[in-house]
């Protein structure tokens, strides 16, 4: 049986099967999880515990000493994606505060929904677009843009914004795990190598936790509002990414293939609820319309990305000289 192949046919496979896995117990088994107890209880409810390992591992990716290098390419798209959580915390904050829209068409949306949906990359798709599309400078550029993993932006985000304060142990803690993996990858290449393995492996684990937080029924009543909330923020980010690209010298390929949400910012709105209690009721609904966004971006990222590239590579086309054309009228008279 081919079952990881299958997964990974699913645009985020590996973050949304184990999610839609995990809510689908959660929704027609509530009660499996206490019952059984021990292990099996503690994997039901263990995202936290998983997700703390999961960004020491990644932590332990970034390189220090390659900062510098990739800072123009790589620093220039996460400025521009933090920007736009920047802004997205004060239009929205302005406009519907804290909670949740309660009824409507747009009810479930949530300024940490969309926050937390524009400020992460989905860092796999977008190395493997540069690798094919890119240059290597484009694909390193990634190293950089992991920081924007976790909850850090996000919480500082909602926090600039006056969206409700963090306590700084809690912005602190947010950051810390991501912290010590930088230092142990950086001290020791072995360190780093082994910790990197972790990343891909725990994915699945945590993003099954969180699916075990969620209804299916929400998910439903969810689904138009978060296609429209991807395609929203995909267009928008792609078009601010492209323009940041091309200002520091890029043909704006880096930048399009940039505009998507990564399968672990699904986890952010639980873990800034954690933080601060006030974002409870926003984040189930937030968790869903998030994992609606890394699949929407997922399927819309790619061929825009060969789409764009296909254009900036097509040759500027010159006119041919006609008949009108005064050397070549010349000519022709001339061989009459």
């Amino acid at each position: 049986m081919q079952i990881k192949r299958a997964i990974e046919r699913v645009p985020g496979g590996m973050m949304v099967v184990p999610l839609l896995c995990g809510a689908t117990l959660a929704t027609f088994a509530p009660h499996a999880a206490p019952f059984f107890g021990s292990f099996t209880n503690a994997l039901y409810t263990g995202a936290l515990p998983i997700l703390a390992v999961f960004y020491v591992c990644m932590g332990a990716r970034i390189s220090v000493g390659a900062l510098p290098q990739l800072l123009k390419k790589g620093g220039a798209l996460m400025a521009t994606k933090v920007a736009l959580g920047f802004i997205a915390s004060f239009v929205l904050g302005h406009l519907i505060g804290i909670d949740p829209v309660r009824t409507g068409w747009f009810a479930g949306l949530s300024t940490l929904a969309v926050v937390a949906a524009i400020n992460d990359t989905n860092g796999g798709l977008y190395m493997a677009l540069m690798e094919q599309y890119g240059q290597p400078a484009d694909t390193a550029a990634y190293t950089v843009m992991t920081l924007e993993s976790g909850p850090f932006l996000t919480m500082v985000s909602l926090g600039v914004a006056g969206l409700a304060a963090f306590p700084w142990q809690t912005m602190v803690g947010a950051i810390l795990p991501l912290a010590v993996g930088m230092l142990l990858g950086n001290l020791d290449h072995e360190m780093r190598q082994f910790l990197s393995q972790g990343v891909s492996v725990l994915i699945p684990f945590f993003a099954f936790a969180i699916g075990c937080t969620l209804d299916l029924h929400r998910v439903a009543t969810a689904g138009l509002l978060g296609l429209a909330l991807g395609v929203a923020l995909v267009f928008v980010s792609a078009v601010c990414l492209i323009g940041a690209d091309r200002l520091i010298g890029g043909d704006g390929t880096a930048g399009i293939a940039a505009a998507t949400t990564a399968g672990n910012a699904a986890a952010v709105p639980m873990l800034v609820a954690v933080a601060n209690p006030r974002y409870a009721p926003a984040a189930a609904s937030a968790t869903v319309l998030v994992a609606c966004c890394v699949i929407v971006s997922s399927l819309l990222v790619p061929p825009l990305t060969a789409l764009w590239k296909t254009h900036m590579a097509r040759p500027e086309e010159k006119p041919l000289l006609s008949e009108e054309d005064p050397i070549v009228a010349e000519t022709s008279d001339s061989n009459r």
